[in-house]
């Protein structure tokens, strides 16, 4: 276990300081589509369900207030499946951002060591190469997980969504 922080902490070094700020907001941004996960298996089933008897129980479903009723039901859950989301996905553009502000910083540590000892010297040069492709690549790596989340999670707020206005017609 201490070969993996000793190897973790090693890589957040090599990276620099912007592959810190990248890391916190690649745990951040995954902290919430767990959540997410974790509220639509257990939390949005029940909401669902509480919204479905709740309609079912109404004499009135045929006039214009128990259609705004409705349309107000389904609002509260589409609102309530799409919590965090608009964060998560905010926080997925910031990813390859960050991974670019690192690679301008690395690059001018490159720039800054050619000009001090010259444009010969590859040794050195090689530490702000590395700030800069290792931030890009995290970046990078954390926007393309959390892409395919939030596409995964905005499909499964439309379906249910959707199959709610379905569930909460007139004729049920």
């Amino acid at each position: 276990m201490s070969d993996v922080i000793i190897a973790v902490r090693d890589f957040l070094e090599m990276g620099g300081q912007v592959l810190n700020i990248i890391a916190l907001v690649i745990f951040l941004m995954w902290m919430l589509i767990l959540e997410r996960i974790s509220f639509f298996q257990s939390g949005l089933i029940s909401q669902k369900s509480s919204i479905q008897a709740n309609w079912s129980s109404r004499s009135d479903k045929k006039s214009w207030n128990s259609d705004a009723i409705r349309e107000q039901m389904i609002s509260e859950f589409s609102m309530s499946a799409n919590q965090y989301l608009p964060i998560i996905k905010t926080l997925v553009a910031l990813c390859p951002l960050l991974g670019l502000m690192g690679t301008v910083t690395g690059m001018i540590q490159v720039f800054d060591v050619m000009a001090i000892s010259g444009s010969g010297n590859a040794r050195s040069m090689a530490s702000g190469v590395s700030k800069a492709t290792i931030p890009t690549m995290a970046g990078m790596v954390g926007a393309l997980s959390g892409v395919f989340f939030v596409t995964l999670l905005n499909q499964k707020v439309t379906s249910e969504v959707d199959d709610l206005e379905d569930n909460l017609t007139a004729d049920n």
